[in-house]
Parts: C-alpha cells; structure tokens; sequence
C-alpha cells in the first residue's frame, strides 16, 4: 500500500502505552502520535470507568491535563455528546431499505440529499451529521463485501481520500466503532476498510484506539484471506495492512505468522513477518527465524501445510513480476545475503604444488568455515533443498554459484562439520546442475578428493564413528553397481526428506566416481582398511562402513580383487553390542554366501576364506567355566550369538547347496564335530531369549536353525521344563541361597560321593543346596555329578538323594546337554566293563542311539535315572535323524556318479541312498521302541515274587495271565486284594519301581508314535509279547492309531501276525469303544470263521485256543455281535466235532449243551468253568486237541454268559 507511505502510523511505543494505559508514555508522545490516539483518551477521561480506585482517579487527571492543551479535543468531545441510540435507530432502518431495494443506491435515512461532494458537506456539517456521512458510506462498503461471490474491488470515496478530513474521518470512525459495536463489528469494518484507498492507516488507527482487538481484527482477516496472496492484487493489500498492525505491535507478529500457517492463508504475510523479524534479529552465528520458518513449512510432518507453501514458490517463479516488492524475491535475497555472509572470505581455486610439501599433514591450505558457523551452513543447505526438491525453487546463477561455494568449503573437524560435509556432498548429487562449467567441476572433484584424504582424521578428531567416508565408499560400489535407486534412496535418507531425484541426472556424477575418483579396485582395497565400529548397536545411525562392506560383499568386488575380508568381519562381529545392528544378519547371510559359492563359473576359486576354527573358539572361551569364569570373558553375549548364528547358517547353507557345489566340485571346508561340541548351543539360546527385545531376529532366526540342524536341542518338553527352572519358583529359590550353599566345590561333592555307602546325609545336604543354584552355576558340578551316577545303583540308596539327581540334571540339560549326555551315557555303562569300559563320544552316540539302552541293567528300575535315559535316547534319536540327513548332503556327490554311470551305459542302483537312510531310522526307532518294551516285562525274579505276593505284579501289568481283559467285579478286588497285602508289604519299593518305569516308558512311546504313526505300525507288523498289550492300550494314548492298520495286519498269512492283530483289537475294542472299533471287530469275527474253514486241525487249535477269550471282550464291549460270536462258537464246536466222529467218543452231548447255552442262556444266573474231567472226556482224549479246543469254547461260552449275566 503505497498510497499510506506519507502518513504517520501509530508507533510500537505508542500502542504498547495504550495497550498497557501507561499514562507516563502517553505524556511522553509527541502531538502528532498523540492526535491519532485521541477518540480512545477522550472517551476514557468522559466516560465512566468500572475502575473506581484511587490509582485510576490519579491517571485520570494526568489524561485530562494532557487533553486540555489539544484543540482537536473539542470536537472529540462534540462527537460523543450525539444521540447514538437514534443514530443506530436510523442506521438499522436504512439497512433494511437496501435490502429490500437489493442494495441500490435509493434514498438515505441516515442522509438526506446531498447538495454538494461528500467532502464539502463533511466540511460543513455539524457533529450528528458527520457520524451519519461516514456511518453510511462505511455501511455501504461492508454490505457490498458481504455480498456472496464478490470479487475485490477498490471502493473511491472522497470521504476517506482527502488527506486534509482524514483524521476527522478517522475520529469519527473510531467513535462510531465504539458507541454502535453490535452495528459495526470491528472485524467486519476492518475488512471494509482493505477496499478504500488508506485503509491500513484508518485500520492502525481503529485497531490501536481498541488495542485489545489486535487479535480478533489479525485472525478475522487472515481467516478470510486468499490461500495465495501473491496472485490478487486484494491479497497483497491485506498482506500489507497486517503487516503495518504487526508493525505497531510487534510482540504478536510470531502469534501472527502461527495463525497464518494454522489457517494456511497468507503465505507471503508469513514470509514479510519473518523477514521483518529478521531484520531486527542481532545475532550473525545462530541459524535465523526466516531459515527455521521456512525449513519447518517444507521439512515438518503437516502435508497440507507443505502444499500449501510448496505452491506459493512456484507460483512466485512463475509470475513476470519479480520486482523488489515481491515477498518471495525479499525472501530469495535475505537468504543469499545469509549464504554469502558465513562463506569463506579467502579461497584458492588450486592448490600450489610448493604448500602441498611444507604443510603439515591434515591441515588444508584452503580456508573453510568457521566453527560458529557451520551449523548455520548445514541449515541453509537443507533449506536450499527443500526448496528446490519439495518446493520447486529454480536457483539462479548467483544463487547456484554461491551455493556450490559454500558446499565446497571446508569445515572444521567437529560432529557438525561431519554433518556438514555429509549433507555438502548428499546435496550435490541430488542437483547436479548446480555444477554447470569445467571449473566447477574440477572444484568438486578437488573437494571429494580432499574429503577422502581427511575422513580418517574427521573420524579421529570429532570422535564421530559414522562418518562421511563410508558414505563416500558407499555411494562409489553403488555406482561401480548401477545400484542408482539405493544412492537415491541414500541422499533422501540422509538430507532427511523424500525429494524427486531422476537417476540420469547422476550419469556424470557416476563417470566422477567410478573412473577419476574411486575404480573399483580402489573402493575394495580402501574398505578393507577402514576401522571397523567400535561397540556397534543399532543406537549408532548413519552410515558406518558395515554399511560399505555389505554392499562389497554383494557386488563380489572382494573375491574378483582377491581382497580378504574375513579378518575385518570377524573383528567387526567381536566388537559389538545391544541392542543389535539390523544390517548384521544381513551382512553374515551374504559373507557366507560369498564364501560357498564362486564369484564366477570361470573362475571357481573366487570365494572368500571362511573364519578360523580357532577364532570361533576364542570367542567362546571361557563360557562353560561357570559363572566365575564367564566374568573374565573377553568378549560379549552379542558377539558370541552372532558367531553362533554365523556357524549355524554356515553348515546349513553347505547343506543345502551341496548338490550344487558336488556338480561344481567343489567342497567348502565344514566345521569339526568336535568345535561344535564345544559351543554351548543351548546356553547362548537360553541366553538370547532373554534378550528378544534387543537382538531383533536373531532370537527368532537361530531357533529356526536349532530346529533344522539341531532337533535333539529343541525338544518341545525340554522348553516346558525350562519354564520350572527359569520360573518364579527358580527366583524364589535363589532368595533362599545361603551362603554354605556357595561354599560347596565339585571336589566336596566327589568326597561326599565316594562316602555314599556309608553317609547319605552329606550327598543329600550338598545335591539340596545345588538345587538354590542356577543352571549356569551348576556348570562345573556336572563332571562330579554324572560321573558318580553308578554309585546310585546300590541298593539301599535313599529316593530323595535320586529325585535330587534327576533335578539337578534336568537343570544342567537345559545349558550344556550334549556334553552332559555323553558323560552319562559313559557313566552308567555296566558295571562288568570297568576293566575295559568304552568312552563314547558325542558321534559315536548319533550313529547308534541304542548304545544308551546298553546301560547298567540296575538302571531300568531306577525311576529317576530311568527317566534320564529315556530322555537321552530320545535325543539321540533325533540327532541320529539330522546327522544322517547331514551326511547324505554332504556326500552329494555320491548321487551324482549314478547319473554318470548311466550315461556310459551302466546300470543305476535299484535303491537310492535316501530310501536306504529311511529304512535304517525306520529299524532303529523300531529296535528302540522292542526293547524298551521289553523292559516294562518283569524280570524272573519280579515273577517270583509276583508268584508270592498273589498275583500283585499281574494285577499291575494287564493281561499278564492268560485271561480275557474284562473288568472285575468290585467284590472280587476286594477279595484279591485282602490276600495281596503281605506281598505288597515284602516287596513294594521293586513293585512301584517297575510299574513307574512302565509309565516313563509309555509316555516316550507315546511321543514317538505322535510323532510318526509309521514307527507304530512297524512295530505292531514285527509284534510284541501278548502281556504286554494291556499295558501299552491302556498306558500309550495313541494306540487308537493302531485300528487303522489292523485290517492289513489280520490280512497277513502269517498266523501268529493274525493271532496278535485280534488279540491287539480285543484290548482296544475295550478302550475305544467306537463305531469304528465295532466295524474292525465284526471284521476280525469274519475272518475267524472264515479261517476257520481253511485251517488244518493243528492250526486250528494253534489259532483258536489264543483267540477265543477275545470273543468276551468284543461282546463286552459290543453287544450287538452277541449273535455273530454265539454262531461262530457253535460252528467252531460242530467243526471240531466233525473232526472226531469217527471215534468212539460221543460229542453230541457236548454240541447240544453248547446249543441250550445259546438258546437259553439265563437259565442259570452263574455258570462255573467245569474242569476237563468232568465233561466227558476220558484221561486218553484229554490230549487231543479238538476235545481241549472244545473245552476252551465252553469256557468262551460260560464266561460270556457269565458277563452279560453280571452286565443286567
């Protein structure tokens, strides 16, 4: 608003006084600064004040001493004496004539026909009449804002022009403001006033007589502005009225700018705010308001916000106007003013070849920026971007030469100056054409050449481990590899925004790097010297030269320059911590990839050397010396469980890729059995486990790799027993430690161990203080416990002292197992090969897992050693599967000779070497699974005293006798059980002991049968002793799998496999009553008589006599086959009777009994078995198998009736 240039505004002193009612500054304003002022002093000396106290009435008489000598007051006064009531009476009616007229220009209540020009009649006009002129054009102004869909327009009214009336004008304006508020809201008569020439000086004049407005009129008209200024010429008129109230009342020119960018209106009023708070700002160092502005528009997370003022610089590029009045060129040039004045005032274009010799090493003989100023430079770096990269901004000439100047300059070596130099060189690569000429270009080419020189003295001095020498590495592999997304991705990372960069414009940066600066020879030769990160986490950001390395590693730059790397990997895995680097994994995963598999098919030797066996071993020394010993280890969790996960992922990528390598023939060297059995795999899991949070996927990714290539180490009841151990009880415990418990040595517990037999109480003190310990404390207790295991054997041993073992082996398994199996397996080998006992190692125990059932024969009735054992073989027949795996893939090669021979016309084994693996598991599982059943039988002397205990240890074991599997009667237990009470008493520790074993045994199976149904039918197919069968349906819950085999089974021609099938299934018909056990049955009794056509006599009797009791149990437990059963029986004795009929002996007595037992089989409410005597039968036919055959299906009879009798 040029047109207000010669009036005089209110000061900022003045509308402070006002604002504050300072009446001492008020006496102190001039006559001129104090006339605009008058319509507020006026009223406030006239009017009643609501403050009544003293103080008030004191500053009441100074403001009337100070109006008594203005003339100009008189007329104030004249103005106030008027009747407003009427006035507003009156303005209210016309209002409603124009809007009943549409907002012609009729007749006026307020004034009636004018007879000359609004200033003559102002002139002549008395006070009332004054108001009533500037009441109506004022009114008439603001109904024609209001109008909907109205564009600016710039109102010509005399009234409001004339420079002679304009602070009667503006009296009366004031006045009428205050006295009719309702009628003339200030916001909108502040926005009628941006339409009349001088409207921001009558707007100051209004705001600064009502000070406490500022706000209202600021928010109001910002509100209603135009979202871009610059475009309308009402725009930059509101833009500079806002402006000059900000003027006067700087202290809100800040709240001001916050309103514009809330409301996102007026960007070039939030720009001129800035740059008038600029100018007043002293400090030359710290970055300034204007580049903190505008960065925050441009970088902050408000997306509408950026847009918005994204949008006002491009429209400002695009306007021809771009004279001195356009805020966005103010802006453009207050910021080159800033550039140019931080830059450095001497600089040389060469470097004189004489200074290079004489200087000292690390100091440039080019001048760079001061440290207070680089900070400063790096903000107005990242404005520059965001400016021309979110913004759009074209820089000019001036612009881009100074820019390149001050990217080029040399900072001092501090954190900030790392930062400087990291963003400099960032910035460069996004916008390249900033170096347009040769010269500039040999400029930046000097630069990166220094900026390689000094990177390791940056990195020394600023003690910054990221520094801008591994970006500098970085981004030269990503041009050696056409990577230009990730160098893209590089520079938006690091100047910290998201801009447009097109990967041709970087095709003369690439010629840069790649071919004067960094060949790719050179990058790998430098990444090999560059210092690997000290104590390395993922709290250390930027680029580090882990960052650098990976990228070699997956560009194979190393192996094609036969460059080695594995010291500096290694070293980098030692040297670091938590929480975890994500770009670790990452970089193993690749290394091991490089090692495995050649560069080039022409070329393959070109792979990496893998990590010494003895590095791997130094980091883990120390480890399994307990916990006194693990706190002199040299190196850390972190480090230890990446070598871990390194040694892991090794073996198994040999693996997996061992066909490939076999066809390449090649053999990568794999790592010893004997280094992996000294790694303690299950203590570092237990230990990662507890740091899930800081390791990332390294907890995850190594029990993926234990599962694959360790089974035997993540057994599912090992994790559910390390919940005990590790639990709440476990912390419990540890409060209760005492300190004699930490004074027990292993060598204590070997003295107590060999005094076993004749003091049991030191061995039970000693083992129940190990228990308060933890499982890593009781690391060097494991020797002395395991070796002694033998002497637990003797009888006489107390149970607790054996449950204590158990627990504390169970904890010792849960960090160190396989080295703790090994020890137990050779302890509690038999005690008649002392003299030539053999240590087995942990190979030997993988290639046969039976060899742990080859322990002391006392151990199978040893419950808690049992157990144990059990565990062990469980182990180690997992393992037996993985290392068989293992060595099928590592002898790959094998299969491929096959394939070789064929082609010369050689025949191909019939049997591959997988299915010869699946048949040597299949017989070692099932070898395992007899003779374990084997142990639930009760040795001879266990029979005889079963013998002398009445059947106590039959009763234990179902189907010891040779009776039918049916339920008792409660009286009978009774009666058995009366007489069982001195055997019990004789022998019960040995009685329980084998009925636990039994337990133990069947939940294994149970495991194993779960865990491949396969191994059950195996078994089933080979067969077990009849006595056993009670036990394993009614103790192995998954024997139900069995009916679905059974069928097959029956259909096998070998009798004694149809013998058990039917036996099998008369057990689990009482188990399992189902439909499908009903369907089986009617089966088997199909076949019976079907057999029984077919049958030789000797087989008949050989078949029938074993299977007949079964019949019971199928109509116990279905009664529907009472009929079919009841049919065979009869078939059966007519067939036997057949067999006969040609000697003297009569048998129809014998059908015909059978046929009323049939026909009338509740006659007679118990029947008893009679004995072969009394049937018939003289002593001489006793023998013959028919007659006992016969015996036998009466019995069937009698006891069917007999349980069906007992059923009702």
């Amino acid at each position: 608003m040029a047109d207000c240039s010669a009036l005089q505004f209110v000061s900022p002193y003045a509308f402070e006084a006002m604002q504050k009612v300072d009446v001492v500054r008020l006496a102190a304003l001039s006559d001129p600064e104090l006339r605009l002022l008058l319509p507020c002093l006026v009223r406030m000396a006239l009017c009643a004040p609501a403050d009544q106290s003293q103080g008030w009435a004191q500053d009441k008489k100074l403001i009337l001493r100070l109006l008594s000598g203005v003339e100009a007051v008189n007329s104030i006064v004249a103005l106030l004496s008027v009747d407003f009531h009427a006035l507003e009476q009156d303005a209210n009616k016309e209002q409603q004539l124009r809007h009943k007229l549409g907002g012609g220009s009729g007749e006026s209540i307020l004034v009636s026909q004018l007879q000359h020009g609004l200033t003559l009649e102002f002139e002549h006009s008395d006070s009332p009449r004054r108001l009533r002129l500037v009441l109506s054009e004022l009114l008439a102004i603001m109904n024609k804002v209001a109008e909907p869909n109205c564009e600016f327009f710039l109102k010509s009214s005399e009234l409001f022009e004339s420079p002679v009336y304009l602070e009667e004008a503006a009296d009366v304006l004031c006045i009428l403001q205050a006295e009719l508020p309702s009628l003339l809201p200030i916001v909108d008569v502040a926005e009628a006033l941006l339409h009349v020439k001088n409207g921001a000086w009558f707007l100051c004049l209004l705001v600064a007589n009502v000070p406490d407005s500022f706000n209202e009129v600021c928010r109001g008209l910002i509100k209603n502005g135009e979202r871009q200024d610059e475009e309308s010429f009402g725009g930059r008129r509101r833009t500079e009225a806002l402006r000059q109230l900000c003027k006067m009342n700087p202290a809100q020119a800040l709240r001001v700018r916050g309103m514009v960018v809330e409301e996102c209106h007026l960007p070039g009023l939030g720009v001129g705010l800035t740059l008038d708070h600029t100018k007043n700002e002293s400090s030359e160092d710290s970055v300034s308001d204007l580049v903190c502005f505008v960065s925050g528009l441009l970088l902050g997370t408000n997306a509408k916000v950026r847009t918005w003022f994204g949008t006002f610089i491009r429209n400002g590029q695009q306007r021809k106007r771009e004279t001195v009045s356009s805020v966005l060129w103010q802006m453009r040039r207050q910021l080159l003013l800033e550039l140019m004045g931080i830059l450095p005032t001497v600089r040389s274009m060469h470097v004189p070849e004489e200074a290079e010799a004489d200087m000292e090493p690390n100091v440039s003989v080019y001048s760079g920026l001061k440290e207070e100023h680089v900070v400063k430079a790096s903000a107005l770096l990242r404005l520059y971007c965001a400016l021309m990269g979110i913004a759009g901004l074209k820089p000019t000439d001036e612009e881009a030469e100074q820019l390149l100047q001050l990217m080029t300059s040399r900072p001092p070596a501090t954190p900030a100056g790392v930062r400087f130099v990291s963003l400099s060189f960032c910035m460069l690569l996004a916008f390249s054409t900033l170096v347009s000429t040769p010269e500039q270009e040999q400029l930046m080419v000097m630069w990166l050449s220094w900026m390689i020189k000094e990177e390791a003295y940056f990195e020394s001095t600023s003690g910054v481990s990221a520094s801008f020498g591994e970006m500098l590495l970085l981004v030269a592999m990503y041009f050696h590899s056409n990577q230009l997304s990730a160098i893209i991705d590089l520079v938006c990372s690091t100047l910290g925004m998201k801009i447009v960069i097109k990967p041709s414009s970087l095709s003369r940066m690439k010629t840069i790097f790649t071919q004067e600066i960094f060949t790719e020879q050179v990058v790998t030769a430098h990444a090999v010297r560059v210092a690997v990160t000290g104590n390395l986490s993922a709290n250390i950001t930027g680029f580090l030269p882990i960052h650098c390395i990976y990228q070699l590693l997956r560009s194979r730059s190393f192996t094609k320059h036969k460059v080695s790397i594995k010291d500096w990997i290694y070293r980098q895995l030692c040297e670091t911590t938590t929480p975890l680097h994500p770009q670790l994994l990452p970089l193993i995963d690749v290394y091991i990839n490089s090692v495995l598999t050649p560069a080039s098919k022409s070329n393959p030797e070109a792979t990496n050397q893998p990590i010494t066996e003895q590095e791997i071993l130094n980091v883990f020394e120390g480890l399994m010396g307990g916990e006194n010993a693990r706190l002199n280890q040299r190196y850390g969790i972190t480090a230890q469980l990446l070598v871990l996960y390194y040694i892991l992922s090794y073996e198994e990528a040999i693996l997996a890729s061992s066909k490939t390598l076999a066809a390449m023939q090649r053999k990568p060297k794999s790592y010893s059995p004997a280094l992996m059995d000294q790694i303690p795999i299950k203590y570092l899991i237990r230990q990662a486990q507890g740091l899930q949070q800081e390791l990332g996927g390294l907890h995850s990714a190594l029990l993926r790799l234990l599962a694959t290539n360790y089974p035997h180490l993540s057994i599912v009841d090992d994790w559910i027993c390390e919940e005990h151990i590790t639990g709440t009880d476990a912390l419990l415990r540890r409060m209760l430690l005492t300190d004699a418990a930490k004074k027990h040595s292993p060598k204590q517990l070997q003295e107590a161990f060999s005094a076993l037999q004749g003091n049991h109480t030191q061995v039970l003190q000693i083992l129940e203080h190990l228990t308060l310990l933890s499982a890593g404390e009781l690391i060097p207790y494991a020797e002395a416990l395991t070796s002694n295991m033998n002497q637990l054997l003797y009888p006489g041993i107390p149970r607790r002292i054996l449950q204590t073992v158990n627990r504390l082996w169970m904890a010792l398994n849960t960090v160190m197992p396989r080295r703790l199996w090994v020890m137990t397996v050779n302890a509690l080998q038999p005690s008649n090969k002392v003299v030539r006992r053999q240590k087995y190692t942990q190979k030997d125990l993988m290639i046969d897992p039976l060899i742990v059932l080859r322990c002391d024969q006392r151990v199978l009735r040893c419950p808690p050693l049992m157990d144990i054992t059990l565990h062990m073989l469980n182990g180690y027949l997992l393992a037996s599967k993985a290392f068989l795996s293992a060595h099928l893939k590592e002898t790959a090669d094998q299969d491929i000779r096959p394939s070789q021979n064929n082609l010369m016309g050689l025949e191909a084994p019939e049997v591959t070497r997988e299915e010869l693996k699946n048949a040597l598991l299949a017989a070692q599982d099932s070898a395992a699974v007899q003779i374990l059943l084997e142990i639930c039988l009760p040795m001879e002397e266990e029979k005889t005293l079963s013998n002398n205990g009445c059947g106590r240890l039959q009763k234990g074991i179902p189907g010891a006798a040779n009776s039918s599997p049916r339920k008792k009667k409660p009286k009978e237990e009774e009666e058995e059980m009366e007489v069982e009470g001195d055997g019990e008493k004789e022998e019960k520790s040995l009685l329980c002991n084998l009925r636990e074993v039994q337990c133990l045994i069947c939940c294994l199976l149970h495991q194993m049968f779960i865990a491949d149904p396969n191994i059950a039918k195996l078994v089933h197919f080979q067969g077990y002793p009849y006595e056993l069968l009670g036990l394993t349906v009614a103790g192995i819950p998954s024997m139900h799998i069995c009916l679905d085999f059974i069928p097959e089974l029956i259909a096998q021609p070998e009798l004694e496999k149809q013998i058990f099938a039917i036996q099998l299934l008369s057990y689990l018909c009482i188990q399992y009553a189902l439909p499908k056990s009903l369907s089986v049955a009617r089966l088997a009794i199909n076949v019976m008589g079907t057999l029984l056509t077919v049958l030789t006599e000797a087989k008949r009797y050989a078949f029938f006599v074993p299977t007949l009791p079964c019949l019971v149990s199928f109509c116990q437990a279905f009664p529907p086959l009472y009929e079919d059963i009841m049919s065979l029986l009869i078939q059966i004795g007519q067939v036997c009777a057949s067999d006969v009929a040609t000697e003297t002996r009569d048998f129809d007595p014998i059908i015909t009994r059978l046929q009323q037992l049939k026909e009338k089989p509740y006659e007679r409410t118990r029947l008893h078995k009679e004995p072969a005597h009394k049937t018939g039968a003289g002593d001489t036919s006793s023998l013959d198998p028919n007659v006992q055959l016969c015996q036998c299906i009466e019995n069937t009879f009698i006891e069917i009736i007999n349980m069906s009798v007992g059923g009702v």
